[in-house]
C-alpha cells in the first residue's frame, strides 16, 4: 500500500460537558449519602430497610460505572475524500454474512443484504462476499443463486445513478413520485425496469418458500441439498459469481458456505460459523480486512467501506486500532419505542463513552477486523513478527497446510492473492477446513478467531482483542451505516434480550471475567468497569422488581422503608 498524503483521515474529537459531569457527580454523590445514612441506621430497622439499602446500593455501584463511562465522551468523524486522494491502492475487504434459519430470517432478507454488500463504492476486485447457511436450507441457497443474477443489473444501476440506499426493498419502498420527480427519462426507464426485475426475483423467492423446496429437482447443483437435516448435514461450498476478470467496476465474489455439521459435534453456534468464514475466506481471498454483519442488517450508505479503511489505514492505527464498530441503527421502529430495541441512549451516551476509554465493545455485526489480529497478533509484534512466530502462531490452525501458509502471510503482512484468483481451485481444500472435527486439537475458539464459551460470542471476542492491549474505534457515518429490523413484538423482544442476558452473564461468572483481564493482562482498569456495565446488564431487573415490590409490600404489611420525619430529626 502507498504511503499516505498528509491530509487526515479522520479526527478524534472530545464532546466534554461541564455541566453533564457535574449532574452526573451531584447524582453520585446523593446517591452515596444515601446509601451511608441506610447504613448508619441499619440496626433500628427491619428486612423492608435491609432489602431497600441492598437494592440502592446496587444502583449506586451502576451509576459509578455509568459515570466512569461517560466521562470521556468522544465522537469520530472520517474523510473518505482524504482516503481516496492518498491512498492510490486500496486493501481487499473480505464481507462475512451470517445466517441459520430460513424461517426466523426470511431469505429475501438475506439477499437484500447481500445485494447491498455487492453494491458498495469500493472497487469490486477488492471485495469477496461470503454468506454462511448455518442451516444448510436449499431455499436460501436458491435465493442467493437468483439473486447473483439480478446483482448483474443491479449493482451497475446503483453505480451508475450513484444510489443511495442500496437494498432493494428498502429503495422501491420509497414514494415512486419523489423519487422519479425532475430525473431524465433514461433514469426513469432504467428505475422500472430495476423495480420489475426486483419484483420478479421476489416472486420467485415467494414461490420456493411456499412450496417448502426451490422449484427444480435435488440435481446438480442442488444435489447436495438431498436428505439434508438443520443440525446434521455435510459441508457445502459453492461459488456463485467469480470476478473473473478482475474488473474494478464489475461485481465482487460471491461465495455460498454451510459447515459440517453432526448431532454429537458441538458447533458453537455464531461463533463457529464465523470461524469457519475466517478459515475459508483466508484460502480464497485471504484480505487482510473483514467485515461482518448479520442477515438482516443492510448498507444503508455505501461508502461504509471507505468510512472504516479511514481509520484502519491511518498509520497510528496500524499498531493501536483492532477493528472499527458501526453502531446498529434500525428502520420502521414503533413509535417511542416501549421495548427499547432501538438502543438510542446506550449509543448516544454510553458507547460515545466507552469510545474514549480503550474503544466501543464489539456488537457482532457492522464490524471491521484486521484478520491479523483475529488471528491472534497483539500490539507487541505487530512490527516484529518474523517467520519464528509466524510459525508459533501458526501451530493452532490445525493440519491444513494452505490455510496455515495463508495464516503466516497474514501475519506478516502479506495478505491477498494474485490479482486473478481461480476460487473454485480452493473449493476442494476448503471442504475439508469447514468440517465439524477440524477445530480438534487446534486454538480455534479459544485464542484464534470468535473466542467460545458464550452465546454472546462478539462481546467475548473483543473483550479478548482489548486483553491484549488493543484499542477499537466506532465510526458514526450520516446517513448511518448499517440499518437493520429489530423485533416488534414483546414476546420477540423478551425472547432476544434473555439470550442476551445469559450470554453476558456466562462470561461474567467465567474466567473470561473481565477484573481477571485487568489485573493479569492488558485490560485497562475503566475499560474493566465499562465492561461490568454491560455484563451485568442481566442483573438489574432483579434489585429493580425487588425496590419497585417493597412499597405494595410496606402498604401491605403497615410498615416502611423510606425515612420518616422524626427518624430524621
Amino acid at each position: 500500500m502507498a504511503s499516505l498524503i498528509s491530509l487526515p483521515l479522520y479526527e478524534k474529537t472530545p464532546c466534554k460537558s461541564t455541566v453533564q459531569r457535574t449532574s452526573d457527580f451531584i447524582i453520585f454523590f446523593l446517591l452515596l449519602s444515601l446509601v451511608t445514612y441506610r447504613l448508619l441506621h441499619l440496626k433500628n430497622h427491619g428486612l423492608t430497610w435491609l432489602l431497600a439499602f441492598l437494592c440502592e446500593s446496587w444502583f449506586t455501584f451502576v451509576w459509578f460505572l455509568v459515570l466512569n463511562i461517560k466521562w470521556n465522551r468522544v465522537i469520530f468523524k472520517t474523510y473518505p475524500d482524504h482516503l481516496l486522494q492518498g491512498v492510490p491502492e486500496l486493501p481487499s475487504v473480505d464481507m462475512f454474512v451470517t445466517t441459520a434459519d430460513p424461517v426466523l430470517e426470511p431469505p429475501i432478507i438475506t439477499v437484500n443484504t447481500v445485494l447491498s454488500l455487492l453494491a458498495v463504492d469500493y472497487p469490486a476486485q477488492k471485495l469477496a462476499c461470503y454468506v454462511s447457511d448455518d442451516g444448510c436450507s436449499p431455499l436460501t441457497y436458491y435465493s442467493l443463486v437468483e439473486a447473483s443474477k439480478f446483482a448483474q443489473l443491479w449493482v451497475p444501476f446503483c453505480r451508475k445513478y450513484d444510489i443511495q440506499v442500496r437494498a432493494p426493498f428498502r429503495y422501491f419502498s420509497n414514494d415512486p413520485i419523489i423519487t422519479l420527480s425532475d430525473s431524465t427519462k433514461e433514469f426513469q426507464h432504467e428505475w422500472k425496469r430495476m423495480k420489475n426485475e426486483y419484483e420478479q426475483l421476489s416472486n420467485k423467492i415467494e414461490v420456493a418458500i411456499k412450496n417448502c423446496v426451490p422449484p427444480c429437482d435435488f440435481t446438480g447443483d442442488f444435489a447436495e441439498f438431498s436428505n439434508v437435516e438443520r443440525k446434521n448435514h455435510p459441508t457445502i461450498i459453492k461459488v456463485l459469481w467469480e470476478n473473473e476478470e478482475c474488473l474494478p467496476d464489475g461485481l465482487p465474489h460471491l461465495v455460498y458456505i454451510s459447515r459440517e455439521k453432526k448431532h454429537k459435534h458441538p458447533h458453537h453456534y455464531k461463533a463457529g460459523a464465523m470461524n469457519t468464514l475466517t478459515r475459508v475466506s483466508a484460502l480464497m481471498t485471504n484480505a487482510p480486512y473483514m467485515l461482518n454483519v448479520d442477515c438482516d442488517m443492510f448498507v444503508n450508505n455505501p461508502k461504509v467501506v471507505l468510512h472504516a479503511m479511514c481509520v484502519l489505514l491511518d498509520s497510528k492505527s496500524e499498531s493501536e486500532i483492532a477493528y472499527v464498530q458501526f453502531p446498529q441503527r434500525f428502520y420502521d421502529g414503533l413509535k417511542d419505542d416501549p421495548y427499547g430495541n432501538q438502543v438510542v441512549v446506550v449509543y448516544e451516551y454510553i458507547a460515545r463513552g466507552i469510545d474514549g476509554i480503550q474503544g466501543p465493545v464489539y456488537g457482532g455485526t457492522g464490524c471491521f477486523h484486521r484478520r491479523k489480529i483475529i488471528y491472534g497478533s497483539s500490539p507487541d509484534n505487530v512490527d516484529s513478527i518474523d517467520g519464528k512466530l509466524a510459525e508459533v502462531l501458526s501451530s493452532g490452525f490445525g493440519n491444513s497446510k494452505e490455510l496455515i501458509k495463508s495464516a503466516v502471510d497474514a501475519l506478516k503482512g502479506k495478505t491477498g492473492h494474485e490479482p486473478y484468483i481461480n476460487l473454485q481451485s480452493y473449493v476442494e481444500a476448503a471442504y475439508q477446513i469447514a468440517g465439524c472435527g477440524y477445530e480438534y486439537g487446534t486454538s480455534w475458539g479459544t485464542k484464534i478467531g470468535w473466542i467460545y464459551g458464550s452465546t454472546s460470542e462478539d462481546v467475548n471476542t473483543g473483550q479478548m482483542i482489548h486483553k491484549k492491549g488493543w484499542r477499537s474505534a466506532a465510526c458514526t457515518p450520516d446517513p448511518p451505516a448499517f440499518l437493520g429490523c429489530a423485533p416488534s413484538g414483546g414476546p420477540t423482544t423478551m425472547t432476544q434480550q434473555k439470550r442476551w442476558a445469559a450470554g453476558l452473564l456466562e462470561i461474567l461468572f467465567s474466567k473470561s471475567c473481565p477484573i481477571f483481564g485487568s489485573l493479569s493482562v492488558k485490560l485497562q482498569w475503566r475499560q474493566c468497569l465499562a465492561y461490568l456495565w454491560i455484563l451485568t446488564w442481566g442483573l438489574r431487573s432483579i434489585f429493580e422488581l425487588c425496590y419497585a415490590a417493597l412499597s405494595a409490600y410496606c402498604i401491605i404489611a403497615d410498615s416502611h422503608f423510606l425515612p420518616k420525619v422524626r427518624f430524621i430529626n
